[in-house]
Parts: structure tokens; sequence; C-alpha cells
């Protein structure tokens, strides 16, 4: 097998809340589905099934706007207790086929398929991509008929590479200029060396790490697609367009693969996290909040998250931005930029300390959101004083992450530092 060949699989759940709440209920299949808060609740679309978004429902927008977009969509309210317990039957689906799966988000899972050739390859199978894709539908057949839901996956050399395959393979997707392509089938492998081929036309938002923000920027200096980003000549690749176009070269034309042999699966430094990329979450609350400890409480949760996926990501953010918006919709935003950390207690630290340069009106809290920028690499050396038991800790929580999903275990708090 050679050195530089597609082994990353990025599987999808597709539109997965709703395709549990179909589940749950069978009326509403074929139906256009809204899951989040109900009509003239305060809340965001958390997910939406394909009959609306050629409305323009997409997931995050504000309910009022979903509303208005699909009156005639039934809005579901979501079970977050429930969804977990689904998540965990498809990853043990994936456990049968590779011991390396990571759970990426409660719908999204990572697998290493690097030294599994000879377990899958049929006499009449032509090659081992082919024989890839035979068992990935496979995979997805078993996740259909043993949990109910549907699956979509996407395989390339490096992670960036297949989770854009993962959103090609889903359902309504269509090939610009070439049908031959096996866009929407369920599985997309884009071979070795033809990424950029496959993979230029496609606007920059489709490459993990290029956020709206971003996006804006490129799109002002003239950037449409990611070929557009590529193709530029050396004189007019400016500052704020080398990062974001070294982490794209990296995952398009990188010669190893993403894992190394000798080193655990998915933690090597994610060339995702250059200067452009941000990690971020947020959350709109159902009754505006006045009490700082509730404040202070919600933040712990945004800061666990965001921390998760950076210590996922292996990257370390310099930069910690908080977001306040207050009952009458007025935003602020703060942010402090210091050592690179990826720990929940000093990054709960520092938001403390934004949030009383930001949080200076007697008014309710509507939305609190925190996020990291600015990211870097694994330090070589760790900062002193450095607290082991932290690191510890972060690390035994991970672990319990990575097997059953974020939500399995919570800080009950983070003490301020004396």
């Amino acid at each position: 097998m050679s050195e530089r060949t597609p082994r990353i699989c990025c599987l999808d759940l597709d539109t997965f809340f709703v395709s549990v709440e179909r589940l749950l209920d069978p009326s509403l299949v074929d139906r256009p589905v809204i899951v989040g808060a109900r009509p003239g609740q305060r809340g965001v679309v958390l997910a939406a099934s394909y009959e609306v978004r050629p409305m323009g429902v997409r997931s995050g927008i504000s309910i009022i706007e979903a509303t208005r977009l699909a009156p005639d969509a039934v809005f579901v309210p979501p079970r977050m207790n429930t969804y977990g317990g689904y998540a965990q039957r498809v990853r043990a689906v994936l456990e049968r086929y590779t011991p390396c799966v990571q759970t990426a988000s409660i719908d999204e899972f990572y697998l290493d398929f690097h030294g599994c050739d000879t377990m899958y390859r049929r006499a009449h199978d032509p090659d081992d991509d082919a024989a890839l894709v035979r068992v990935l539908h496979e995979i997805r057949a078993a996740i259909r008929a043993e949990v109910g839901l549907p699956a979509s996956a996407g395989v390339g050399c490096t992670r960036p590479v297949a989770k854009m395959a993962s959103g090609l393979a889903k359902p309504n997707q269509i090939a610009a200029g070439d049908s031959d392509r096996p866009w929407g089938s369920g599985v997309v492998l884009v071979p070795a060396g033809a990424e950029r081929r496959w993979l230029g036309e496609l606007p920059l938002r489709r490459f993990p790490g290029i956020g709206p923000a971003a996006e804006k920027r490129l799109v002002d200096l003239g950037l449409a697609t990611i070929e557009d980003l590529l193709a530029l000549p050396p004189g007019r690749i400016l500052n704020q367009v080398r990062a974001v176009r070294g982490n794209v070269e990296r995952a398009f034309e990188s010669e190893t693969p993403d894992l190394g042999r000798d080193r655990p699966a998915f933690q090597e430094y994610d060339p995702l996290g250059g200067t452009i990329g941000s990690i971020s979450n947020e959350s709109t609350f159902s009754s505006d909040l006045s009490d700082p400890r509730q404040v202070e409480q919600r933040l712990l949760g945004l800061v666990e998250r965001v921390c998760w996926r950076a210590r996922k990501r292996c990257v370390f953010a310099r930069t910690v931005t908080l977001k306040l918006r207050y009952g009458d919709f007025h935003t602020v935003e703060r942010s402090c930029t210091g050592a690179a950390s990826a720990e929940d207690t000093e990054v709960m630290r520092r938001v403390r300390l934004l949030l009383r340069r930001a949080w200076t009106r007697r008014a309710s809290v509507r939305l609190l959101g925190v996020g990291l920028s600015n990211l870097v690499g694994p330090p070589r050396q760790l900062e002193l004083p450095y607290d082991e038991c932290q690191r510890s800790a972060s690390i035994a929580v991970d672990q319990v992450r990575e097997r059953f999903g974020f939500a399995a275990i919570r800080r009950g708090r983070v003490e301020p530092r004396r």
C-alpha cells in the first residue's frame, strides 16, 4: 500500500436530530421538519430536514427567521438526552470495522483504515480504493439496519479532504460540470493526487476551518473557490491569505497521511489550526439571565466545549473571545491574548476577566459565546508553573468523551485561581 493512500474516513449522520425524531415519530417522515424551539419561542434551529433547506432554513438561524421562511414546517423541540444513545449505538457499529474511531461530534466520526487492506480486500475488488468504498457502503447499511439512521462517508488522505468528501456524499449533491463523479452517492472517495481536480471548484466555505468571517475576507480579495486560492501567483499572496492557503496545500498535497504508524491515531498537530482558523460555540437562552452565577455556569459549559474541540484538533489558543448579547440585542465582544492554552481552567480564568469588561450594564443577558483563535500547534515546552493535575484531569475527561460523547461528563464548576 502506498504511504499516501486514501484511508481516512469521515462518517457523518445525515440530518441526525431530524432522523432520530423521525424514528421516534414516523409521521414526520417526508415532511418538512425543523428541530429547535417552537414558533414564537426564543432559540435557533438545531437541525433542518432536506425538505426545508431549499427555503433557506439552515442550522443556526433563529427560530423567528425559520418560521418566516418555512411557516408550514413541523417544529419539533429537541430531546438532547435521547440523541446520545443513538450516537453510541452508531459508534458500536463502527468499532466492528476498525479499532481506530474518533468521535468528532455527536453526529460525526473519523475512522482510520490503515492496515485493514488485507482484511477487506476481495477477489472481485479491482483495487484497494474500490474495496474501501464497498466496505463503507456495508457500514452505512449496517447503521441503517441496526440503528435506523442514514449516514454518508467521505474518504481521503487527510481529515480535511475526508470531511469535504463526506459533504459531497450527502443527498442532493450535484457535481460541478462532471456527472461521472459519485456526488450524492453516500460514499465519496477522493483519489490520492486528485484533490485539487475533484475539490477545487468548491466554494471556500467548504474547506474545514474557513468560517464566515474568513470567507468574507477572502471573497473581498476576489476569491470564490478553493481553486482561486490555490491559483494565486506568489506575488499576490497577502498575509491574510498565506495561512489558509498553506492549510489547503497541506491537506491536498501532503505526502504522508494524517496518522503515523507509530503514533496514537488522530493525535498529530492538526494543520487546520492556522491563524485564520477559530473554534467557537454560543448559546441563546430561552429566558434572559440576570444571575451572575447562572451566567458563569453557562460560560463554563461553553468553555468546556471549545477547549474539548481544541484538544481534539491538537491546537492551543492564544486569543480568547467572549461574546455577550443583552436582552435588547445590543452585542458586545471582548478578547484577550496571552500564552497558548486549551485547558478549561486557564481559559475560564480569562473568560471571567472578559466578562467583567463586557457585562457593564444592569441588563439581563440573552446570548453568550466563547471563541478560541490565533491557534497554534502543541508547544515544545510547557510554560511554568504548570498544573499537572489539571492536565491529567483534562486527559481523563477527554477519554470519557471520546468513548461516550461530549455530554457524558461535565465539570461542576471551575474555581477561580487565588
